[in-house]
């Protein structure tokens, strides 16, 4: 089955850069973690939209991605200093085409998947929601069709290929960022579909093939989010949820509790649970409906520093 794009809410911080965003046509990232994640969650071929100040704006497609060095001197957005004092420049840039023209409210129901994390979140502190493929299709429909061309803007700075890598002692922000957790959260949303999770769907009851099932990102709850929420792509009388917690180290009791805490609050529609961790405790709680996943990276060096789609391929996902 060929490649599902993914349909993203891109959080704008304000008003200003909302506007040159969509003069533009162009998404971009500060040089922080967070947006070192939006830049390398989403794909060429993915679709964006704006969010600001609770309306959405119009439908993209990603048709370019590049980093750029000096990004603190490049146009249109200038550096930005929050209050803890750190500046970040715009290294991570999204270049878009447009598919679509509309400017909606999120109170509408047809936003209603991305609107419950939104506000379980508490606004806009996340750089990017993961929707989808029923929001998809009906934002698909919604305005009408665009056909005009964004301003071109000349960017005069050298591209560079973001790396990760697993000594701290080697990190160079933007170029290089040490391995956190929402790396390894985007890696294996990406690579759980071709790996365990046609497994999983049978050892918790699932019918069906895993080319029916949406591997989505980040789901608020109550009382926190988890990593990655596994659901049918269309709706049917009965849906059956798998939720995902990942840990880059070693997990621990208080994981699983978490975990379960989680599929508690969602209720009878979650069929079982899968924990990602770099290592296992030899008693396993919850055994029954917690189904935990070692996760390595194959030849890894921790001395060297490694592209995004290099440890994609190297990921491996085994259930212990």
């Amino acid at each position: 089955m060929g490649k599902q794009n993914a349909y993203f809410l891109v959080s704008v911080s304000n008003r200003k850069n909302l506007d040159l965003c969509i003069k533009y046509a162009m998404a971009g990232f500060t040089s922080s973690i967070n947006g070192l994640w939006t830049f390398l969650d989403i794909e060429i071929g993915d679709y964006i939209s704006f969010l600001y100040g609770g309306r959405v704006r119009n439908l993209y497609q990603v048709v370019r991605k590049v980093a750029y060095r000096n990004a603190e001197r490049l146009p249109p957005w200038p550096p930005i200093t929050f209050q803890s004092g750190r500046t970040y420049s715009f290294p991570f840039r999204l270049f878009l085409q447009q598919k679509r023209e509309f400017e909606e409210s999120m109170v509408r129901p047809e936003f209603s998947y991305v609107a419950e994390n939104l506000l379980l979140r508490g606004g806009y502190r996340k750089t990017h929601f993961h929707a989808d493929t029923i929001t998809f299709y009906k934002v698909s429909e919604m305005g009408t069709p665009s056909h005009g061309q964004p301003e071109p803007l000349e960017l005069d700075a050298e591209p560079f290929i973001p790396r990760i890598v697993f000594d701290r002692r080697n990190q160079h922000i933007p170029e290089k960022f040490y391995f956190r957790e929402l790396i390894l959260q985007s890696l294996v949303r990406k690579k759980i579909r071709k790996t365990v999770l046609q497994n999983a769907m049978e050892i918790f009851g699932i019918e069906g093939s895993s080319g029916e099932m949406e591997v989505l990102g980040e789901k608020a709850l109550p009382e926190g989010y988890v990593d990655i929420f596994i659901k049918p792509r269309h709706p049917s009388a009965r849906n059956m949820y798998l939720l995902v917690e990942v840990k880059t180290g070693r997990a621990s009791r208080k994981d699983f509790e978490q975990l379960k805490g989680y599929m508690d609050e969602m209720g009878s529609e979650v069929a079982g649970g899968i924990l990602v961790a770099k290592d296992f405790p030899r008693s396993l709680p919850f055994r029954s409906i917690i189904l935990p996943v070692r996760y390595s990276f194959d030849n890894l060096d921790r001395s060297l520093a490694y592209d995004y789609e290099q440890l994609l391929r190297m990921l491996q996902l085994e259930i212990v």
